[in-house]
Parts: C-alpha cells; structure tokens; sequence
C-alpha cells in the first residue's frame, strides 16, 4: 500500500480552496497540534477526558457497545441480519469514566461513539478547537472510544478528520475500486452507509479475490494527536483506533448546495425502476441518463424557452422543492 501524500505549510494554506478542493487525499501532520484538547491528550488519557468534559453540558450520547471478540470490528452478525453490536444512551461523562476504568483490560468490551455533532454535544469545545473554513459552514463531529476497526465505506461530503487523542490508521481507496471491494447491502447498514464486507485484519481472498486488486490502489497513513487527513468525497476508507482512548474531531462539507438531495436516493429509485429491466430497455435508459444527467449541457434544452424548461432549467432551491414533491407524488401512485 502507498502511504498517502504528506503536504506542509501554515494552516492557512492547507484550509486554502484548492486544498480543500483536492481530488486526492492528504495528510498534514500538526495541523491542529495547537489546540488545547490536543495538548491535553499529549499530557495524559485522564487530561484528555477531563478537557471534554469542561466542554460537555449534559447531553447525552449514542454509543454502539461490541463483545470482546469482535476485536473492536463494529460490523454485521455471521449471517448478515443484524448487527454485532448493540445501542445505548448514556452521558457523556458516564461514557469516559467507563472508558477510562476499562483501559488497561485486554479483554475489555469495544465502545464506539460515533459522529456526535460537536456543536450540540460539547458547545464550547470549538471556541478554543477549530479551523478557519471561510465562507464553509461544516458540520464538525466527534468520534471516540477504545480500540475499534470501522469498516470502509464512503461519504458524499468532502471530509478533513483530525486526530485529537490516541491513534488511527486510516487505509484509503478511490472510488473506482467498488467492485474490488466487495459492498454489502445498500440499505441495511451498520452505521448508515454501506461497507465492505471484507474484514481488513484477515481477508478472505477466496471469498474475495478481487480485493487484492483493490489494495494495489490503497494509500495508509497512521496519524497522531494534532495530525489531519483530507478524504475527498466518494473515497473509501477503513479507520482502525490503535489506542485504548481515541478522540476524532472531522469536518464535512458539500461543494453542491444544501437543497441537492444525496445521489444514493437516485441509485435505489432506479434499483426500483431499471435494474431488472430487459436489457435493451437498460441501455435505452443508459442514454437518457447520459443525456439529461451525465451528459448535460446547455444545448440539452436549449429548444425549450427558458420560462418553460421547468425540471430541466438549472437547479435552485425552489426547483428543488418541484421536483421532491414531484417524486413524491410518483411513489405515492
């Protein structure tokens, strides 16, 4: 595997726009070292916990619980019908101490907290922890617990994750290596989206061979407290916590306007619609797509006056609202 690209510079050039519009990920190593939460957890696990929790105000989290031999891989059952882990509330503080009297226990059960908005969470942990996205409004998450492995799956918004305690290796993957990493179900998912069912500390080349291909393509890092990676939309990637405390701080942001839906609501309408089709008919509707989405441009429907284009006119936030409707309208038939 390639280790991915290390960038340097102020922090003002790796929150510049062309950075945070790379097509390529990244690492930078320090970008957030100055924070106080990182320089509490370069003291101490116990710092690190109680610098969160003077920042907390009493909401509580959700956390995903795993039995010790899962090995902290936070996944389906061996049948694929639910899940190897369960759910529970639980305050915050309630969540560290736990964490904390679980450390040195080799045989301690996974415990995941997973995209936590920060905002709601830990109100003022951004006053002092942040970075400058400009005109950007992200939305900034936390993630924390003890060793865990996070199967890989990919996210539409663009994404800088920032480690602030304990340690991660995250293993990268561009988009185009779907194939070769073998997705399982589209809508019955761990955590929301859809992940590779290969188990990254055993592959199973038998099972699945085609993966080999796929880590000829893979670019790894291994990242410390104040160190940052920039994961560019629709890459895929599977994030280990090596620690037995690790705290992630990561930005999302979209470079379409809020109002877009997500294309995956796209894919399953047309999971719906087209995939079982004859063939022929397939194709057929391959060109269409290629004609009004893929392929689009102003001749599309430069026949049609502009007051009249409707669906076809370019998006805003109003012809958004047509068209959910008119979707609507459809699946309610």
């Amino acid at each position: 595997m390639t280790p991915i690209r290390e960038l340097t510079g102020p922090v003002a050039d790796a929150m510049s726009d062309a950075r945070l519009r790379d097509t390529q990920p990244w690492v930078q190593r320090g970008l957030v070292a100055g924070w106080p939460m990182v320089q509490a957890a370069r003291r101490s696990t116990a710092d690190a916990m109680a610098y969160l929790k003077s920042t907390w105000r009493g909401e509580r989290v959700g956390m995903l619980l795993a039995p010790p031999e899962t090995q902290g891989r936070f996944f389906y059952n061996d049948s694929l019908t639910g899940m190897n882990f369960g759910r529970e509330l639980a305050p915050l503080d309630v969540v560290l101490d736990a964490l904390l009297k679980m450390a040195d226990d080799p045989k301690a059960p996974a415990v995941y907290v997973g995209s936590t908005t920060v905002d709601t969470c830990l109100p003022t942990f951004r006053a002092a922890n942040d970075l400058p996205f400009g005109d950007r409004d992200p939305l900034a998450s936390i993630w924390f617990g003890n060793r865990s492995r996070i199967a890989a799956h990919f996210d539409l918004p663009d994404n800088l994750a920032c480690v602030v305690a304990g340690r991660r290796r995250f293993t990268l993957f561009p988009p185009e290596q779907l194939a070769n990493l073998y997705v399982g179900p589209l809508d019955v998912t761990p955590a929301g989206q859809a992940v590779s069912l290969v188990d990254f500390a055993n592959p199973d080349l038998e099972r699945f061979p085609r993966f080999a291909q796929a880590l000829a393509h893979a670019q790894v890092v291994e990242l410390e407290p104040g160190d940052a990676v920039f994961i560019p939309s629709m890459w895929w990637h599977h994030v280990e916590s090596l620690t037995p405390f690790n705290v992630l701080i990561n930005y999302w942001w979209r470079q379409s306007p809020e109002y877009m839906d997500s294309p995956i609501g796209a894919l399953m309408a047309a999971l719906l619609t087209m995939r079982d089709l004859p063939p022929v008919q397939r194709e057929i509707w391959r060109g269409v797509f290629d004609h009004y989405v893929f392929r689009a441009d102003e001749s599309t429907a430069a026949h049609i006056p502009p007051h009249a284009r409707s669906a076809l006119a370019p998006l805003t936030e109003s012809g958004a609202r047509h068209l959910r409707q008119a979707l609507i309208n459809r699946f309610k038939r």
